[in-house]
């Protein structure tokens, strides 16, 4: 019996996903755009950069959300580097400023799940020099660019529920609020729930347009200030989504 004939009874099912087949793992070594680039993360083609970059941060707070860090020293860095860089879940990727052509973030995906469809960005560490940039955001389009391409149902972001900066910029980026894991995990021996948002294939077309709308040279003016915020944006793109109450 087929699982179509199976279930043809009375219990409500969700939607028929026709011909799914799951998406391969992603694989690309280089996602470039306008103001920067995604490569896989490397010790020692990006370890330094990101070790200086990371130290114009003089209270530490980009470490403060995250399972490790700060770290004693630049070895203790390029060591942690070299655990991760091979690893395909999560996969880093260091953010590439391409005027200077320097590392000064990273990002990675994990929890990938190809035979739901399901992918999640995460381990995001933005130095100084890369926070409030237009490549901070091109950054993130990027990587949902591909997982989209590639034909992934869902895109996941989730964050300390008491991290504000992390669940406002979910928001800004056009995720929808999912709601709240209690008591989710242990980080560096305090209490984390965890805030869950998402984005699917279905609202990709738009906030794909959105995106490359904002990105757009001419949506700056000449010292650099943007004219329409991607909060406007994405708010008017999906204005049934769900967001933090």
């Amino acid at each position: 019996m087929s699982a179509t004939s199976y279930r043809r009874n009375t219990l409500p099912v969700g939607a028929p996903v026709e011909g799914w087949i799951p998406p391969a793992i992603p694989d690309k070594t280089l996602m470039a755009g306008r103001t920067c680039r995604l490569e896989r993360l490397s010790a020692s083609a990006h370890g330094t950069d990101l070790y200086l970059a990371n130290a114009s941060d003089a209270e530490g707070l980009i470490w403060n959300y995250l399972p490790y860090g700060p770290f004693a020293g630049e070895q203790a860095y390029l060591q942690w580097i070299k655990e991760f860089e091979d690893k395909r879940d999560p996969m880093f990727y260091a953010i590439v400023d391409e005027a200077s052509n320097s590392a000064i973030g990273v990002a990675s995906y994990l929890r990938l799940q190809p035979e739901s469809g399901s992918i999640e960005v995460g381990h995001i560490n933005y130095s100084p020099a890369l926070q409030n940039t237009v490549a901070a955001t091109e950054a993130m389009y990027l990587m949902m660019e591909t997982v989209f391409a590639l034909g992934y149902r869902r895109y996941e972001w989730k964050c300390d529920s008491l991290n504000k900066r992390s669940r406002n910029a979910a928001l800004r980026l056009g995720f929808s609020y999912e709601g709240e894991f209690r008591q989710a995990t242990v980080v560096k021996g305090h209490n984390r729930d965890t805030s869950w948002f998402s984005i699917i294939d279905s609202e990709w077309p738009v906030l794909s347009r959105v995106f490359n709308q904002w990105l757009d040279p001419g949506n700056f003016k000449s010292d650099g200030q943007q004219i329409a915020s991607l909060s406007d944006l994405t708010n008017i793109a999906l204005p049934g989504r769900t967001l933090i109450l």
